[in-house]
Order: C-alpha cells, then structure tokens, then sequence
C-alpha cells in the first residue's frame, strides 16, 4: 500500500492552492485527508496529543488513512536512546487511540546531526520498543549509514528513512519490511514528480511504502504530494 502526504495540515498559507478559501482551519485535516492518505505529525517531536485531539483526528480521517508521529525530543536529543524506557513507554500508550482504530503508521525517530553512529546504543534502545511497532529512522550523521545499523533496524521491524534535500542524500537502501521516503528539494519540476510516483507505485507493490514531502508555509509540498499520489494511482 502507498502512503503519501506531507509533514502536517494545519497551514491556513496554503489557501488558496490547496485549500480552498470556503474551508475553515478546523476542517482543514478532512479536506487533506480527502486528497492524501497519510500525514507525519512533527507536533510529537515536543508534545504528547491529548486524548481529545486523538478523537477529532479519527474522526475527521477515512479508514485508510495513517498517522505518522515524530518521536518526541526528549527520547532522541535529549536521552540520545538511552534511559528512555518510560519514556517510550509514555510516548507509545498516548498513541493507543490510532493503534486500536488501525490508523497509526510507523513512529519517525529524527536523529541530531552530532549523533554519530553507536549501534550497540540503537539495538539496545529498539529492544525497548513495543512488539509490532513499525519505525523509521532519519539518520543526519553519515557515520550511520552501514550494513551494521541496517540490519539492526531490520531485526526490530524498522526501516530506514531515505531523505533528499538540496544538500543531503540518503543511501537508498530497500531491504527493509517497509519503505520511508522523505522529499524536502525546494523545488521538484513535473518530471521528477513523475519519476517520484512511478517509483513509490512500484515499491508498493509488495510493501507499504509511506511518502512525505516537506510542508513549510507554503503549498507546493502538498501540491506535489497530491500530485504524485494521483499519478501513482492512475496505472
């Protein structure tokens, strides 16, 4: 299954090219989720989403649809993996709403730039995590980027986060049970946007392949996710 979409909704810059001008901001996830399937929630990086606001997202969004949420800071940059056991523990059981509703996508786990690679820390951390949850990871060290820490994610249910920006290129390594793709160029032209969903259609044939472009105060990011989720749907 292919999931796409962008790194939240709640922008009231995206009217009117994305949103039209008649859609209130509160209504804005029910229109997203009219056009996209799958959201990443960097609201989690510092927060944990009441129980309220868990319901107004079940509400608003279709079956199908899936939430991904950032995991928050204090596991990541602050504890660096380590000692975060309850922690995790309290991040995960805020989450439960989207579990049992069968929304919830894998949790995004967005290293800092100054952590380098000590996968001996990362496998003892994702012995940590609940059995059965999905996890992707966005490593901004290139110290990361080894058979090592691959096959450390793959023995726990993970995947690695495979980002493009104007600077930054991951390894575009597949193996794993699920794909996660981050998009954040400045500009992609119609002809990437095309190669971009031939490539997810393909990749989703035999996988769930989630999909993000970046979201910033300004529409094109979901202008080219709705885009290249329409084109990968029409083959």
């Amino acid at each position: 299954m292919l999931y796409v979409g962008t790194s939240g909704w709640a922008y009231k810059e995206w009217k009117p090219a994305f949103y039209p001008e008649s859609v209130k901001q509160k209504d804005f996830l029910r229109y997203y989720a009219s056009l996209l399937n799958a959201t990443e929630v960097n609201y989690t990086f510092r927060h944990i989403v009441s129980e309220k606001a868990l319901a107004a997202w079940l509400t608003d969004t279709p079956p199908a649809f899936r939430f991904v949420l950032k995991a928050h800071q204090m596991i990541t940059h602050i504890r660096r993996l380590k000692n975060a056991d309850g922690i995790v523990e309290r991040f995960c059981q805020s989450l439960q709403a989207l579990s049992e509703a069968g929304k919830m996508g894998p949790v995004f786990f967005q290293l800092p730039p100054n952590f380098k690679a000590d996968v001996g820390v990362l496998r003892a951390f994702l012995q940590t995590l609940p059995p059965g949850l999905k996890h992707a990871w966005e490593f901004r060290n290139t110290s990361w980027f080894t058979g090592e820490t691959y096959q450390a994610l793959a023995d726990h249910n993970g995947s690695l986060c495979i980002a493009e920006s104007e600077t930054r290129e991951t390894p575009k390594e597949l193996s794993g049970a699920f794909l996660y793709f981050r998009f954040r160029k400045p500009e992609y032209a119609d002809a990437e946007i095309k190669k971009i969903a031939s490539e997810l259609r393909e990749l989703a044939q035999d996988r769930d392949v989630y999909a993000f472009f970046k979201h910033e105060e300004d529409p094109k990011g979901a202008l080219w996710a709705q885009k290249a989720l329409r084109l990968a749907r029409q083959s």
